[in-house]
Protein backbone atom coordinates (compact mmCIF):
# COMPACT_ATOMS: atom_id res chain seq x y z
CA UNK A 1 0.00 0.00 0.00
CA UNK A 2 1.14 3.30 -0.69
CA UNK A 3 1.22 6.05 1.95
CA UNK A 4 0.46 9.68 0.68
CA UNK A 5 0.59 12.93 2.99
CA UNK A 6 -1.12 16.41 2.04
CA UNK A 7 0.39 19.15 4.10
CA UNK A 8 -2.54 21.55 4.15
CA UNK A 9 -3.62 23.53 7.18
CA UNK A 10 -6.97 23.78 5.41
CA UNK A 11 -9.13 20.93 7.11
CA UNK A 12 -11.27 20.90 4.02
CA UNK A 13 -8.41 20.68 1.80
CA UNK A 14 -6.76 17.55 3.69
CA UNK A 15 -10.37 16.03 3.74
CA UNK A 16 -11.38 16.22 -0.27
CA UNK A 17 -7.90 14.87 -0.60
CA UNK A 18 -8.38 11.78 1.55
CA UNK A 19 -11.71 11.23 0.08
CA UNK A 20 -10.81 10.87 -3.25
CA UNK A 21 -7.50 9.13 -2.55
CA UNK A 22 -8.24 7.00 0.34
CA UNK A 23 -8.85 3.40 -0.79
CA UNK A 24 -7.12 -0.37 -0.47
CA UNK A 25 -4.01 0.87 -2.32
CA UNK A 26 -3.72 4.38 -1.00
CA UNK A 27 -3.12 5.68 2.41
CA UNK A 28 -3.47 9.41 3.31
CA UNK A 29 -2.25 10.62 5.88
CA UNK A 30 -2.92 14.64 7.25
CA UNK A 31 -0.59 16.97 7.98
CA UNK A 32 -1.88 20.26 9.79
CA UNK A 33 1.41 22.39 10.08
CA UNK A 34 5.02 21.95 8.39
CA UNK A 35 6.43 20.63 11.71
CA UNK A 36 3.87 18.32 11.86
CA UNK A 37 4.77 17.14 8.52
CA UNK A 38 8.39 16.88 9.40
CA UNK A 39 8.09 15.04 12.71
CA UNK A 40 5.81 12.25 10.83
CA UNK A 41 8.23 11.68 8.33
CA UNK A 42 11.42 11.41 10.63
CA UNK A 43 8.65 8.55 12.35
CA UNK A 44 7.33 6.92 8.70
CA UNK A 45 8.10 8.48 5.55
CA UNK A 46 5.40 8.25 2.58
CA UNK A 47 5.88 7.60 -0.69
CA UNK A 48 4.37 10.90 -1.58
CA UNK A 49 3.97 14.48 -0.05
CA UNK A 50 2.09 17.11 -1.20
CA UNK A 51 3.05 20.71 0.79
CA UNK A 52 1.15 23.29 0.69
CA UNK A 53 2.91 26.85 -0.56
CA UNK A 54 1.49 28.59 2.08
CA UNK A 55 2.07 26.99 5.30
CA UNK A 56 1.17 29.24 8.82
CA UNK A 57 4.50 27.77 10.75
CA UNK A 58 7.38 27.55 7.68
CA UNK A 59 8.01 27.56 4.23
CA UNK A 60 7.41 24.93 1.66
CA UNK A 61 10.47 24.79 0.77
CA UNK A 62 12.26 24.40 3.96
CA UNK A 63 9.70 21.17 4.70
CA UNK A 64 10.92 19.44 1.42
CA UNK A 65 14.55 20.10 2.38
CA UNK A 66 14.26 19.25 5.75
CA UNK A 67 12.19 15.66 4.14
CA UNK A 68 15.04 15.79 1.17
CA UNK A 69 17.71 15.52 4.11
CA UNK A 70 16.17 12.64 6.01
CA UNK A 71 18.20 9.54 5.22
CA UNK A 72 16.06 5.92 4.98
CA UNK A 73 14.88 3.74 2.06
CA UNK A 74 12.10 5.99 1.06
CA UNK A 75 12.73 8.92 -1.26
CA UNK A 76 9.32 10.31 -1.52
CA UNK A 77 8.00 12.24 -4.72
CA UNK A 78 7.06 15.89 -3.34
CA UNK A 79 4.76 18.11 -5.03
CA UNK A 80 4.10 22.00 -4.08
CA UNK A 81 0.49 22.70 -4.04
CA UNK A 82 -0.90 26.13 -4.90
CA UNK A 83 -3.88 28.45 -5.37
CA UNK A 84 -2.16 29.61 -8.71
CA UNK A 85 0.76 29.16 -11.39
CA UNK A 86 3.44 30.88 -9.48
CA UNK A 87 6.62 30.05 -11.43
CA UNK A 88 8.93 31.71 -8.44
CA UNK A 89 7.72 29.31 -5.68
CA UNK A 90 7.41 26.42 -8.66
CA UNK A 91 10.92 26.97 -8.82
CA UNK A 92 12.12 27.43 -5.28
CA UNK A 93 10.59 24.04 -4.72
CA UNK A 94 12.02 22.64 -7.19
CA UNK A 95 15.88 23.65 -6.24
CA UNK A 96 14.49 22.60 -2.42
CA UNK A 97 14.18 18.97 -3.54
CA UNK A 98 10.35 19.15 -5.58
CA UNK A 99 9.22 17.28 -8.43
CA UNK A 100 6.82 19.25 -9.43
CA UNK A 101 3.26 21.31 -8.53
CA UNK A 102 -0.50 21.02 -8.22
CA UNK A 103 -3.04 23.56 -8.20
CA UNK A 104 -5.96 23.80 -5.68
CA UNK A 105 -8.99 24.01 -5.23
CA UNK A 106 -8.69 20.58 -6.92
CA UNK A 107 -10.73 18.36 -8.42
CA UNK A 108 -10.98 14.45 -8.48
CA UNK A 109 -10.10 13.48 -12.00
CA UNK A 110 -7.04 16.45 -11.74
CA UNK A 111 -6.34 14.70 -8.80
CA UNK A 112 -6.41 11.41 -10.14
CA UNK A 113 -4.80 12.35 -13.55
CA UNK A 114 -1.40 13.78 -11.28
CA UNK A 115 -0.68 10.56 -9.26
CA UNK A 116 -0.98 8.81 -12.69
CA UNK A 117 1.27 10.64 -14.45
CA UNK A 118 3.55 9.74 -10.76
CA UNK A 119 2.47 6.48 -11.65
CA UNK A 120 0.84 6.06 -8.39
CA UNK A 121 -2.65 4.74 -8.89
CA UNK A 122 -5.88 6.04 -6.56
Amino acid sequence: MKRCMFIDDSSVIRRVAKRILDGPDMLVIEAASGLDAVEMCTADMPDIIIVDGALPDMQAEDVIRRVRAMEGPIQPHILISLVEVDVASIMRAKRAGAQGYLLKPFTRPQLLERFRTLRFAA
